[in-house]
């Protein structure tokens, strides 16, 4: 068992207290949960049917990637260590076939090196075993937010130099050539766009882009940052500048 012994029971007082998220058309959310542990898929199981969503459970690759087929979840909450195919295997065959999926990874091994191979794979947010089914829920909340797809898109389009965001279609392009980005990073440029030329401090990142209280630990928000320069600034002059001491800021490049 991989959660710990105070989270054995979901504790419908704290994970109900927030009001309850929907889809567009008000149909409840749905959520494809994959691992093989079966004690832990049915206390996470519980846990989110608490909040009204919808749950289906594959309990490994093949029959995730059929379920996700058969019905496209609004969430995906995936573990990385399957017995057939490794979760990241499993990703690359949702994105290649079907929409985009905000992504949770699941993982037992908790180095950096893990952390950024699952990031970098096209996962929205990480959770190392064992977790608190209240963090996980509340992380989850927050993708569904930085999606944007509870609600009308917002009439926002963004440009500082050649690099341009459209919030509506949550389209990218620098130079005019197209970049993908994540849920994550395309909240993340979106907050640094609104604030060009501005110094922005770690702590004041994690409060405007990240739904979730990570109790001030802002290494998640220099790891989203490396990511976004990787994308950016890879063989260009570089937009997102270091500011030391304070945190990032981005400008239009000269």
């Amino acid at each position: 068992m991989s959660t710990p012994a105070e989270d054995r029971r979901p504790r419908r007082a704290i994970l109900g207290q927030l009001p309850r998220m929907y889809r567009a058309d008000g149909s409840p959310i749905r959520v494809l949960l994959v691992d093989d542990e079966r004690a832990l898929t049915n206390l996470v199981r519980m846990a989110l049917q608490y909040e009204g969503w919808e749950i289906d459970v594959a309990h490994d690759a093949a029959e995730a990637v059929a379920k996700y087929r058969a019905a496209t979840p609004d969430l995906l909450v995936l573990d990385i260590m399957l017995p057939d195919t490794d979760g990241l295997g499993v990703l690359a065959q949702i994105r290649d076939s079907g929409p985009y999926t905000p992504t949770l990874f699941l993982t037992a091994r908790d180095s950096v090196a893990d952390r950024v191979t699952g990031l970098t794979a096209g996962g929205d947010d990480y959770m190392t075993k064992p977790f608190s089914l209240e963090e996980l829920v509340a992380r989850l909340r927050g993708l569904l937010r930085r999606t944007a797809y509870l609600t009308p898109a917002e009439d926002e389009s963004l440009v500082v130099g050649d690099l341009a965001l459209d919030v509506p279609s949550r389209a990218v392009t620098r130079g005019g050539e197209p970049v993908a980005l994540t849920s994550t990073e395309f909240d993340l440029l979106r907050f640094m766009m609104r604030n060009p030329r501005r110094a922005l401090s770690r702590n004041e990142i994690l409060q405007h882009v990240w739904d979730y209280d990570f109790g001030g630990r802002t290494s998640i928000v220099d790891l989203y940052v490396s990511y976004l320069r990787k994308k950016l600034d890879t063989d260009r002059e570089p937009m997102i500048h270091t500011v030391r001491g304070v945190g990032y800021l981005l400008r239009a490049a000269p």
